[in-house]
């Protein structure tokens, strides 16, 4: 019998072919579909970046326009949707929420049309439309008041914080949120990504795919990971502080929340992009205290341990960014998985191309040959 290695966590251990992003953690390079996260948070926009991911190549004047246009039609949400989240525990976390109201939308299109171009088609519009709706509504909701409507005059990130804050959104903060979603649409085989095609591999529908993705983007150790940062630097207070506090959390080896990634060794080029859009928001809102603390935390964790190649991640300066926009701490990860759901479609398609269901194998460390203890005798 042949035995396996095993390798905690399936550190370096490939799990698919794909063609959808890649990633030199040497280098800090991240692209998508062959074009680098720079040159298109630069010049695209999300909508026309989650149809490069899907559908493989940019699109044309026409086909942008007719996609922008299916996304905007497909907004609402069911009432009976509506009415289960208002049931929904006002203390219950956002993702949680999001996660059982994206299962439900999969009861609504239950068809597993596989094979039609026209059911994935529609299956992806009707996801990438809806999420954002349901983070907003659930958001409002739990505070008592019901959800905002869509707005098909605006477009997909200036309707989202619309609904979000029953108000016309700054266009700055519109365009930057939305290089924000072009940012976090897609990361490689990622644990949310991995549970996806895993997913997807048993072909399910595409809800379910999305679904068990949301559970798996919830965990701090992976989307949930902006929400701690902020606390984080509230615990720390003062730039003063910074200096102590890295170095009882290193003396103590615990986890500093926002540095270092499993692949770049380098600053993630995406904390770089995002560090500068917070700087713009800063520039026309006011500063943050907890970005100069933030600021000076980059500064000790690379005296520290750049040697080790630890430097900061996407989540570092993300919450800074969403907190300046009046975003509350615990929408952070449920943004993540409005841009991440793109990314899991494309891998969702990519993986109904050539499938094969995910069976790993294991390395059993248990006992063997026991015997049955009968019942009075224990």
């Amino acid at each position: 019998m042949m035995v396996c290695e095993y390798k905690p966590g399936l550190e370096g251990i490939p799990a698919a072919q794909s063609s959808i992003s890649y990633v030199d953690g040497q280098k800090g390079i991240l692209e998508y579909r062959g074009i680098r996260i720079e040159e298109l948070a630069a010049k695209s926009t999300f909508l026309e970046t989650a149809y490069l991911l899907i559908w493989g190549e940019l699109p044309s004047k026409e086909e942008l326009k007719a996609f922008e246009e299916e996304v905007r039609l497909h907004r609402r949400i069911k009432y009976r949707i509506r009415d289960m989240m208002k049931c929904f525990p006002e203390s219950g976390h956002p993702m949680d929420a999001l996660q059982a109201s994206a299962a439900a939308l999969g009861l609504f299109y239950s068809l597993r049309d596989l094979h039609n171009p026209a059911y994935i088609r529609d299956s992806v519009v009707r996801l990438i439309a809806t999420i954002p709706t349901m983070v907003a509504a659930f958001q409002l909701m739990r505070k008592g008041n019901d959800p905002v409507k869509p707005r098909d005059d605006l477009d997909y990130s200036a309707n989202f914080l619309y609904m979000l804050h029953e108000k016309e959104p700054d266009a700055l903060a519109a365009k930057i949120f939305d290089i924000c979603l072009i940012l976090h649409v897609e990361h490689t085989m990622n644990a949310s990504t991995f549970s996806a095609r895993v997913t997807a591999s048993t072909l399910t529908d595409p809800y379910a795919v999305v679904a068990s993705a949301v559970g798996t983007l919830g965990g701090p150790l992976h989307g949930g990971a902006n929400e701690e940062v902020i606390q984080m630097l509230e615990e720390i207070g003062s730039v003063e502080n910074v200096r102590p506090y890295v170095e009882e959390r290193l003396q103590n080896k615990q986890k500093l929340m926002g540095f270092g990634h499993r692949v770049y060794k380098v600053k993630d080029p995406r904390a770089i992009i995002l560090q500068e859009l917070a700087e713009q928001l800063f520039d026309k809102f006011g500063g943050d205290k907890y970005y100069e603390i933030a600021q000076e935390m980059e500064r000790v964790v690379e005296e520290k341990l750049g040697h080790k190649g630890i430097y900061p991640n996407v989540d570092f300066y993300s919450g800074l960014v969403y907190r300046k926009m009046g975003i509350p701490t615990d929408l952070f990860t449920p943004i993540f998985a409005i841009a991440r759901v793109a990314g899991w479609l494309a891998h969702w398609k990519e993986q109904l191309a050539e499938n094969r269901i995910f069976r790993p194998t294991q390395v059993y460390n248990g006992k063997h040959e026991v015997p049955y203890t009968p019942l009075d005798q224990r």
